[in-house]
């Protein structure tokens, strides 16, 4: 971890990069932002860890726990939400058997988040599942993505 950390650093330097750019190198390093990688960049850059979390938390595009292989993406937008978003998301939390209160499941292969709105509100409701969008998406659609997607896995061993 430290000798990629130098390099970020590094590049930072090199390049007049600033903490955002820093925050959004260590997330394409290590799939999100580590404590001990924030810890050990604050002390090289004689700053305040709390700054980095300020911002890391601020904007959505960064997280702080490692994240599954799969990412899913829910909107909850409104349109989403008339449109039945909330009774997808508890399938899909039922398909994946994620317990209560986590994102990701326990084998590290799907993350389900929620946001706000991904603004496609025409064709709701809307799911993101590795960077496809999935619109007037219903519960047979989506589950027939997630085994598709698990025996995919299940092919490859």
């Amino acid at each position: 971890m430290e000798k990629t950390l130098e390099k970020i650093l590094k590049d930072t330097r090199e390049n007049e990069g600033n903490l955002i750019s820093i925050l959004q190198d260590i997330e394409n390093a290590f799939g999100y932002i580590p404590e001990n990688a924030v810890n050990w960049l604050a002390s090289k850059l004689d700053i305040n860890p709390s700054i980095f979390y300020g911002i890391a938390t601020f904007y959505a595009q960064f997280h702080l726990k490692p994240r599954g292989k799969n990412i899913i993406t829910a909107c909850c937008g409104t349109a989403c939400h008339v449109k039945g978003s909330d009774r997808l998301i508890n399938g899909l939390k039922q398909e994946l058997a994620l317990p209560e209160g986590e994102e990701t499941t326990k084998n590290m292969e799907f993350t389900l988040e929620k946001v706000n709105c991904i603004g496609a509100c025409s064709i709701a409701p809307v799911f993101i599942i590795n960077k496809k969008v999935h619109g007037k998406a219903s519960a047979d659609k989506l589950i027939k993505e997630i085994r598709s997607i698990k025996g995919s896995k299940n092919e490859g061993k």
